[in-house]
């Protein structure tokens, strides 16, 4: 009979050792590339009801310390902190991660029936009708579909940052010019998510700030989290976050839109923002790193299931969030880093390297 608790002493113990074992994998993974990443990387694993798995890798070199000083400076920021170790409660932009968070945002008025993914943005935004896209619908906007070329990246940016009302950026989207009839083309960019924030706004009679406060940050914990609290938030692109706080969202996605005992998005939503909508459109622009992915709402599918068994919503300065519907966890690597070079290949690698850890 003494021999019993001995025994389950002894599997206990191996059962830690084989998963500190295979924990390492993700250390070396993260030693291995962080100067690929930018010289700081946090890297986030939550799986069964708590985060399995929190580790940094700090190892900036003096090339890429002088550069986050002078990009600090220009945007009148501390050159100081700019250097400074990543942990999982850093602050930084996470620049086309904020599209999941924007499109979840918009799914929240889809499930209180205040909005369908078939209305047209022409019922609520007049000054697209008086422009000839009052006809693109809101699923359109979600996934890239619109027609309209828009502006990219910086450019995109930029502009955005001199309208001091929703109503400018709307009058400006208005007249930018279409490529080809709505859901026949995937240009993956910035002006359908702006245009869908401007949409939600008329109908609550609120900001885009306030209602992603109200409706996603505040539900899921993400005290950390906002949009940069500017005159017209970048909804497919402005969002500050740490990965503390984005880990919340993602367990929310991943938990059929539960988050502690709170439902924040219906089950088929959550669902209904995980089917690859680009399939069949031509394709008239595409970041390299997305590789051979689909996309969804606000999200890319990394496989092309009816529902993806994993999707994802990089950002452009590096951070990789990702959820596994299939092997059930969530999981974001944080960092900021230009240098796109290899990120496909990097972002399978490293999901490959925490399937083989915590999939099972």
């Amino acid at each position: 009979m003494k021999l019993i608790p001995s025994i389950w002493c002894f599997l206990l113990v191996s059962t830690i050792v084989i998963a500190q074992k295979d924990a390492s994998k993700i250390d070396k993974w993260l030693a291995e590339n962080v100067k690929d990443l930018g010289g700081r990387a946090v890297m986030v694993v939550w799986k069964d009801g708590k985060i399995v798995y929190n580790h940094a890798e700090n190892s900036l070199t003096n090339r890429q310390k002088m550069v986050a000083k002078f990009l600090a400076n220009r945007q009148g920021g501390n050159a100081e902190a700019a250097t400074q170790d990543f942990t999982s409660t850093t602050r930084a932009r996470i620049a086309s991660c904020s599209k999941w968070l924007s499109a979840a945002l918009v799914m929240t008025f889809i499930d209180e029936g205040k909005l369908s993914l078939d209305d047209t943005i022409g019922k609520f935004l007049p000054v697209m009708s008086q422009n000839g896209k009052g006809g693109i619908k809101i699923w359109h906007c979600l996934s890239h579909l619109t027609g309209i070329k828009g502006l990219e990246g910086k450019d995109s940016w930029t502009e955005m940052t001199h309208y001091k009302t929703m109503d400018e950026a709307m009058a400006s989207i208005s007249k930018q010019p279409v490529e080809v009839e709505a859901g026949k083309t995937f240009h993956y960019g910035n002006t359908g998510l702006q245009i869908a924030a401007a949409v939600i706004e008329k109908i609550a009679k609120k900001d885009f700030e306030t209602l992603f406060q109200e409706r996603i940050a505040k539900p899921c914990g993400m005290v950390q989290t906002d949009f940069g609290k500017v005159a017209v938030p970048q909804a497919a692109g402005g969002a500050f976050s740490t990965a503390e706080d984005y880990i919340n969202f993602l367990v929310m996605l991943l938990n059929e839109g539960n988050f502690n005992g709170k439902q924040i998005l219906t089950a088929k939503s959550v669902v209904t923002m995980q089917h690859n909508y680009a399939k069949g459109a031509t394709i008239m622009g595409s970041p390299k790193e997305a590789g051979n992915f689909g996309y969804g709402f606000g999200e890319w599918t990394m496989d092309d299931n009816n529902r993806s068994i994993a999707v994802t919503s990089p950002g452009l300065f590096g951070t990789f969030p990702w959820i596994d519907n299939k092997r059930h966890y969530a999981a974001i690597l944080f960092s900021f880093n230009l240098n796109s070079n290899g990120r496909h290949e990097r972002y399978v690698s490293l999901k490959t390297t925490v399937d083989e850890v915590f999939g099972q």
